[in-house]
Parts: structure tokens; C-alpha cells; sequence
């Protein structure tokens, strides 16, 4: 076949593209299990086995994907927390953030997290879990959408508003519990008391009988890049603590903020002094 500067040329470099797009759609499948057999996989995915089964040993070749001979199934393989490690790393906000948050989570006795926005979802990328046997967890790589989230809320209300109606656009406002917000009225009104406040509130919105207090982390223009929340079970995480956690949230993100070389926005230093 010929090649121009390696690579080739018509539908050859289509039908290459299309294979990485199901590669990857793979990988992020076997992200969100601890898991999966063959079967289920291409069930998942949309592919027939024999074409699934040929990505995941291409995937396993480089590492990338595991079989678990014992138990049947295919998991994430190491090679994918290699370059997991190296975004994390390029994002030092994980590195720098997790002293401040190993504090914050022996100070209020509660799990406490660290997340990113993608595509209109937060993604968490590390945790340090409480040390109480009923706790909160969130595995890492999980995503969650934005308005069902401490996190996604704080992050949406620093938004453009246009910028925020694209995401509920695209992603909607899938009702996960009774106290989901599911209209886009609600949401607004919901982003202007974070405004106001300087924290968001998951108010069981995702999961019942759970709680999480979050406030936003920010770079060197004052740009959200990130947000710390804490969570736990609404038996131990109470109104009456919503404003303390608030506050505590609020100093350490902005902590967090400094420690990167980020500014802390006005409104926020003056809720974290």
C-alpha cells in the first residue's frame, strides 16, 4: 500500500481511525467495571466478539487491557494507569492537593474528594476516604454528571451561562433521586445561591442518604480547573454542618488554589477568611 509520510492514504487511514474509536470505546468501558467477560463487552460496546476479541488482545499486546484467566473476565491493564499517571501529573493540582485534603478529611471526619469537569461530567481522580465504617466512596475514573453533583454545581456556576446551557443540552438532567434537579429553572436558581454562598450542596441529588459539600479550585487566570468536595451520610452530615463544611471546603480549595500557583478569587478568599 502506499504511504505518504507513513501513513495511509483514503479510506486505509479511515478504517485506522474508526479502529482506534472502538479501541478506546473499549477502554472506557472496561474503566467503569471491575470486569468483563467477552460477551458483555461487545454487548457494551456495539461490536460483534470476534471484532471486540481482536481489539482487546491488540489492547492486551500493548498492555493496555488484562485477562483474568480465573474469573473469565478482561479488565484495565497496566498500561492504561501509565498514561492515567502521566495526566495526573501534568495536572499537579492531584499532587500538590492531596496533603490539604488528608487534613481536611482528619478534620472533619468525613471522605473527602478531588474531581475534574470532561465533556460535561466530573470525573474523580483521587480520595482520601474517611476512616468511619458507613463512609463515602467514589472510584476513581468514575464520572457523574455535573448537576448531580457538589462538584459540577460549584464548577457550572462559575460558567458562562451559555456555556452551561451547551451541557445541559447535550448531557440533559437525568433524574437520579427525588431531590435531583431536573429542570433547567431549578438548576438556575440553584447556581445563584452557590454564587451567593461560595460552596455548592449535593442534597442526596445522586445517591440517597448521602451528603457532599464542594467548593472550586482555580489557576493562574482565576479559571476553574478542579473542585474539593466532602461527603458522607446525611446522618453525619447534617444541615446544621453544612455551613462549617461549607467554610472548611471553601479554605481548603482556595489552599489548594495557592498551593498551585493559582488566584483565588476575591468572592472565595473572603468566604475562606
Amino acid at each position: 500500500m502506499a504511504r505518504t509520510n507513513g501513513a495511509p492514504r483514503g479510506g486505509a487511514q479511515a478504517g485506522q481511525v474508526q479502529s482506534l474509536d472502538r479501541a478506546l470505546s473499549i477502554l472506557e468501558r472496561l474503566s467503569e467495571a471491575d470486569g468483563m467477560t467477552l460477551t458483555d463487552l461487545a454487548q457494551t460496546v456495539g461490536l460483534a466478539p470476534s471484532t471486540t476479541h481482536r481489539l482487546l488482545m491488540t489492547l492486551q499486546q500493548r498492555h493496555f487491557a488484562d485477562f483474568d484467566e480465573e474469573h473469565g473476565v478482561w479488565m484495565v491493564g497496566v498500561g492504561a494507569f501509565n498514561v492515567g499517571s502521566a495526566f495526573l501529573r501534568n495536572r499537579k493540582v492531584v499532587a500538590l492537593g492531596r496533603p490539604v485534603m488528608r487534613r481536611l478529611m482528619e478534620e472533619v471526619g468525613e471522605t473527602v474528594n478531588l474531581a475534574v469537569a470532561d465533556d460535561g461530567e466530573v470525573v474523580y481522580v483521587t480520595q482520601f476516604e474517611s476512616h468511619a465504617p458507613m463512609r463515602a466512596f467514589f472510584r476513581q475514573g468514575r464520572r457523574t454528571p455535573m448537576h448531580a453533583s457538589a462538584i459540577g454545581k460549584a464548577m457550572l456556576a462559575e460558567m458562562p451561562e451559555d456555556a452551561v446551557r451547551a451541557i445541559l443540552h447535550r448531557q440533559g438532567l437525568p433524574r437520579f433521586t427525588e431531590h435531583t434537579l431536573t429542570t433547567p429553572a431549578a438548576l438556575r436558581d440553584e447556581l445563584a445561591r452557590i454564587r451567593g454562598r461560595g460552596w455548592a450542596v449535593d442534597e442526596q441529588e445522586h445517591t440517597m442518604g448521602m451528603r457532599c459539600v464542594a467548593a472550586t479550585i482555580h489557576d493562574e487566570h482565576g479559571d476553574v480547573i478542579a473542585g474539593v468536595s466532602v461527603s458522607g451520610p446525611s446522618v453525619r452530615v447534617t444541615e446544621t454542618r453544612l455551613g462549617e463544611l461549607g467554610a472548611r471546603v471553601v479554605r481548603a480549595a482556595a489552599e489548594i488554589t495557592r498551593q498551585i500557583g493559582g488566584r483565588v478569587p476575591e468572592q472565595q478568599a473572603r468566604a475562606a477568611s
